[in-house]
């Protein structure tokens, strides 16, 4: 795990200095802190993002946790408490996926948003997620994008 983690940091660090920036707080490999604007074009445009990813000791074949920390962009598949509806963190994840493909995924479905909303059952979740983190629920995607 710590191997293939130190792989991810240094292709962050090589291929996606201008896009992405990672922190570890308390210099934990198991914890990240990765930082990024939306896409120059995008509804997004120019603000500014935190995603937190926490590692499991069977990462990568296990997926990390990722959820936006901070305040969260509104879009209709990333709920108010920074949750996001996405497939290839829950049940489409394969091994062969890095933090910075999740980061580019990520980056790509608000890219493709064409307009600001939160999801239909915001409210609710976020009540009923309370204490829960997101690998705890059983994920339903409305559509391909999600």
């Amino acid at each position: 795990m710590a191997k293939r983690l130190q792989k991810d940091l240094e292709q962050m660090q090589k291929s996606y200095t201008d896009q992405f920036n990672v922190r570890m707080p308390n210099n934990d490999i198991k914890h990240w802190i990765v930082a990024f604007e939306g896409a120059k074009g995008t509804l997004y445009q120019g603000e500014k993002f935190e995603l937190q990813f926490k590692f499991s000791n069977e990462y990568p074949i296990e997926s990390p946790e990722v959820i936006f920390i901070g305040k969260p962009p509104e879009h209709e598949h990333i709920y108010s408490n920074g949750f996001i509806c996405l497939s290839i963190l829950f049940d489409e994840w394969s091994a062969a996926l890095t933090v910075s493909s999740v980061c580019l995924s990520i980056q790509s479905m608000l890219s493709s948003a064409t307009k600001k909303m939160k999801p239909p059952n915001d409210a609710e979740f976020v009540k009923r997620a309370a204490g829960r983190g997101p690998k705890s629920f059983l994920w339903s995607y409305h559509d391909e994008k999600c």
